[in-house]
């Protein structure tokens, strides 16, 4: 799926690999190579990056709306951290980084709001890592009354497909 469009706004993205944060002005021409897990992969003055759902507007496409469930507080809450988690999906298969069980844990300081996420990859190797990890800073920066987000990438215990939710299993193929 290769489709040019031309940015409707200022629009964030980040690089791929890397994950570094950049921004493509109004008015570029950009190429959509794929749509996948409510995020895009453009490619734009040579450079390929990822736009979040959440952005899409910017480049004429249908936006993704993370809707948190309400809470009295002005604490940050973990349900709803847990809610900006589940809304991110590995960029290769369409199944949320929750139900594949890469998320371990959710730590929130709430005397300065800032959340930190330790997480893990499929693969040690993996080369979207970086991304994945910008793609958790972003979303769970979403959150109501969050202020920072740290993410530790952490290796100990590897990765299963143990892990994986019942319905991630299936969903891949792999229960058996």
């Amino acid at each position: 799926m290769q489709k040019m469009v031309v940015t409707q706004t200022e629009c964030p993205a980040r690089r791929v690999p890397s994950g570094i944060p950049a921004i493509i002005p109004e008015g570029q021409f950009i190429t959509i190579n794929q749509a996948l897990g409510g995020n895009y992969t453009v490619t734009w003055q040579g450079n390929m990056l990822r736009i979040d759902g959440l952005d899409a507007a910017a480049i004429g496409q249908e936006p993704e709306v993370l809707r948190f469930t309400k809470t009295e507080s002005d604490d940050v809450s973990e349900d709803q951290v847990w809610q900006a988690l589940d809304s991110i999906y590995d960029p290769e298969i369409p199944i949320s980084l929750v139900s594949l069980g890469l998320i371990y844990s959710v730590d929130i300081d709430h005397s300065t709001n800032i959340v930190s996420v330790k997480m893990t990859l499929t693969a040690p190797g993996c080369g979207m890592g970086p991304v994945l990890v910008s793609d958790v800073k972003y979303r769970v920066g979403k959150a109501p009354n969050v202020s920072d987000v740290d993410v530790e990438l952490v290796f100990d215990p590897p990765w299963s497909r143990e892990m994986m939710s019942e319905e991630a299993q299936l969903e891949a193929g792999l229960f058996f």
